[in-house]
């Protein structure tokens, strides 16, 4: 089940797998909400070269293919959570310490909606339903 989730109004792509029963994000859309930068993709790429090629031989992520902007699917490195703080912890950022928690918060909103499924189908409608002003 692929998702978008929002963290500061940056859209963080996402994909839950069932088999692991744990959400993987795209790395580069969290960079972006991070940093800011303008090119987050070679942001990404001189992190993975500098601070960490020390676990090129056991990366803790994986490609996984999510679908881009013009709609197609691409494969794109994502982390599991507990990859995602280890590279949180390589970004020097104020935006971390609340994406961690947003991290937390995203992780058990999933685990009541497993245990309670009527959770996901009333976030849903939550989602799609257009607020009136």
């Amino acid at each position: 089940m692929s998702n978008i989730k929002l963290f500061q109004d940056k859209k963080i792509r996402s994909v839950w797998n069932g088999e692991e029963d744990q959400w993987y994000f795209s790395v580069v859309d969290v960079v972006e909400a991070l940093t800011d930068s303008p090119n987050p993709r070679q942001y990404w790429r001189k992190m993975k070269d500098r601070d960490l090629k020390e676990f090129e031989s056991y990366p803790f992520w994986v490609q996984l293919k999510l679908q881009s902007a013009d709609g197609k699917k691409y494969a794109t490195d994502c982390a599991n959570v507990k990859g995602l703080f280890r590279i949180i912890q390589s970004i020097p950022s104020p935006k971390a310490e609340p994406f961690k928690q947003w991290l937390a918060e995203v992780g058990y909103e999933r685990l009541q909606e497993i245990e309670n499924p009527e959770l996901a189908q009333e976030r849903m409608k939550e989602l799609f339903t257009p607020q009136c002003e």
